[in-house]
């Protein structure tokens, strides 16, 4: 069934999500602490030459712009991860319908077979009858 394959590879799709997700909450907090680790760096070794402290600013200018894509990427994951769950929730509702569907229409099946097999009886009844 294609449809339990799609919704499968979604499920996948989301545990993917959900450990990039992770993972980056996990290189953010890491970078934060790099960032709080440099800053504090830059604060005792303030008497050192004006040389070394554009370089240490640079560095905490790229780990302030890395912190701060990681956070956008983070949220746009935890966007995409909301909006396979809502995916996922229509396709099961979905699956649930046609479920329910197919039931009724086996139900109807069956019942129509044994009407069928009871005019089917009572023809042979009413045929050996005639004869």
């Amino acid at each position: 069934m294609s449809t339990g394959k799609e919704l499968s590879e979604r499920d996948q799709d989301l545990l993917l999500i959900h450990g990039a997700s992770g993972a980056k909450a996990t290189q953010m907090a890491q970078m934060e602490k790099m960032l709080q680790q440099t800053k504090s760096l830059m604060k005792t070794t303030a008497d050192a030459d004006s040389e070394s402290k554009d370089c240490g600013d640079v560095m905490v200018t790229d780990l302030e712009e890395k912190v701060q894509r990681s956070r956008k990427e983070r949220r746009n994951s935890l966007h995409r991860t909301q909006l396979l769950e809502t995916q996922m929730k229509t396709v099961h509702g979905e699956l649930i319908g046609t479920l329910d569907h197919l039931q009724e229409l086996r139900n109807k099946l069956r019942r129509s077979q044994q009407n069928a097999e009871e005019r089917e009886e009572a023809m042979r009844k009413l045929a050996t009858g005639l004869r």
